[in-house]
């Protein structure tokens, strides 16, 4: 059983157990030796805006180095443009600073020296971002992709978790055999890699000019947001306003982004917008304003972008998956739409390997985090975000409009602090027996899921009702028995 990895990779608070620099130098060398597993040499790192991103990074940085193997930085981007450029690792080039370091090399030298490197480099087997995602500042993680930008599996997890547990033993054991250390290498040009990426292909067919207001939650999305929405580079049509674009380290996700939408569901008002996009701290999660200033979430893009995708045939195998958090709502709108509708667990890994499994090509979390698996290995906002401007320039129809395809349900989540040990809360009769009664009470028209937190100590209750009175008093019944228990 896993014991540092939740839903999204490690993550805790920043500077306390596991997020200290002595654990992320220890997690280094532990991906460090699961690449070289594989005849790799070298790991990506990128990070979000967080204050302890760089002492995290330089702490990762000398776990990897130690090992052989070669770091390439890319500094503050977002979580799904390093899954991108690890799919692309045969298209990168090292910067050249690192070749001149020593001005007292030839320049013969210095190629042969460059042509060892990029052998090294072509190997690049993971990589790596620094972030806690939606998390408040004082929180971090690190989230891990495999060799094609994928995550990484259960087994593989438990893999370097079993590393890190053992590791030194291990280093005792193979730090006399390794003299020749890794280098660090920044790639300067990997945001515009990631925006050149994301402009390609069937995104040349927006060519109507919409009024956008894009809220970066002073997040990793900060520069890449404003190159390509704000960039003649990418799209000459979109008129758009950013806010809350100036991390200064503290003030990622601070009443802004995905998850506290109300400062640009206003500005989208007063500027009258076309629409909002709100992305979180790392930019893999979309939540949507439309021109009424009404937030549009992850089931209801999901629902637009089936039905165009299946209007234009492009929805292949005529499959849609999403998670058990999902809005009954979106169910019976794919059903009306024809389109089978899959149910797994909870996080963007488990609906990803769902739609392998399946042959789906779209699939989501209402929280925001999209998969379109015909384009990306896994969730991003700002892919997300063109998809959805698509939809909107291609059908001629505003975001309320499009959004009325589906009927959302009265949904309420609350959230209890428990025991980070997790006890069986159902084996509790008290705790148990509420559940079963609301259940009960709400028969055909709602449902009830308890489950704990992938990054967190907490336990999640949600409650769908037929309304909204009804739903947060069955919501708050239960909540009531878990605080009585005490978990």
């Amino acid at each position: 059983m896993k014991k540092l990895f939740g839903t999204d990779g490690i993550r805790g608070v920043a500077n306390s157990y596991p997020m200290t620099p002595s654990m992320a130098m220890n997690i280094g060398i532990a991906v460090a030796n699961y690449v070289k597993q594989d005849g790799y040499g070298a790991v990506i790192i990128g990070k979000d805006t967080r204050i302890s991103g760089d002492m995290l990074e330089s702490a990762l940085a000398a776990g990897i180095t130690s090992q052989g193997v070669d770091v390439l930085t890319v500094g503050v981007i977002p979580t799904p443009a390093v899954a991108f450029l690890l799919s692309n690792f045969n298209q990168i080039n090292i910067n050249q600073d690192g070749l001149q370091q020593n001005s007292d090399k030839k320049d013969c030298d210095n190629q042969n020296e460059k042509s060892e490197i990029d052998s090294r480099i072509e190997k690049i087997g993971a990589g790596i971002v620094i972030s806690a995602s939606h998390n408040p500042w004082q929180d971090n993680g690190i989230k891990i992709f495999k060799k094609g930008g994928w995550k990484l599996s259960d087994d593989e997890e438990e893999s370097i978790e079993s590393m890190i547990f053992s590791l030194e033993n291990q280093y005792q054991k193979n730090s006399t055999k390794i003299s020749l250390t890794g280098r660090i290498y920044p790639i300067y040009d990997a945001k515009k890699r990631y925006c050149d990426f994301l402009k390609q292909g069937f995104y040349s067919t927006i060519n109507k000019q919409l009024k956008l207001v894009v809220d970066c939650s002073n997040g990793a999305s900060s520069v890449v947001a404003s190159m390509l929405f704000g960039s003649s580079d990418y799209f000459d049509n979109f008129d758009a306003t950013f806010i809350f674009n100036q991390p200064d380290g503290k003030n990622i996700n601070e009443k802004c982004g995905s998850q506290h939408t109300e400062t640009l569901s206003r500005k989208v008002l007063e500027l009258g917008a076309d629409i909002g996009l709100a992305f979180d701290g790392d930019a893999d999660r979309l939540i949507a304003i439309d021109e009424t200033g009404a937030v549009i979430t992850g089931d209801r893009i999901l629902a637009i972008c089936a039905s165009y995708a299946k209007s234009k045939g492009t929805l292949e195998n005529n499959r849609v998956v999403s998670t058990v958090m999902s809005n009954i709502g979106l169910a019976r709108t794919l059903e009306s739409l024809g389109i089978e509708h899959l149910i797994t667990g909870v996080g963007d890994r488990e609906v990803l390997q769902k739609m392998i499994e399946s042959g789906a090509v779209m699939g989501g979390e209402d929280s925001g985090h999209m998969i379109f698996s015909q384009y990306h290995t896994t969730g991003d906002g700002l892919l997300t975000a063109l998809r959805l401007l698509e939809v909107m320039v291609g059908s001629c129809k505003p975001l309320s409009e499009l959004a009325s395809i589906m009927k959302v349900y009265p949904q309420i989540l609350m959230n209890v602090e428990v025991d980070v040990s997790r006890p069986d809360f159902m084996a509790v009769a008290s705790i148990a027996d509420e559940i079963k009664a609301v259940e009960s009470e709400l028969g055909a028209d709602g449902r009830v899921l308890v489950r704990y937190s992938g990054t967190q100590p907490l336990l999640r209750v949600m409650v769908e009702g037929p309304d909204h009175a009804k739903t947060k008093e069955c919501c708050e019944r239960i909540c009531s028995k878990i605080r009585e228990y005490k978990l």
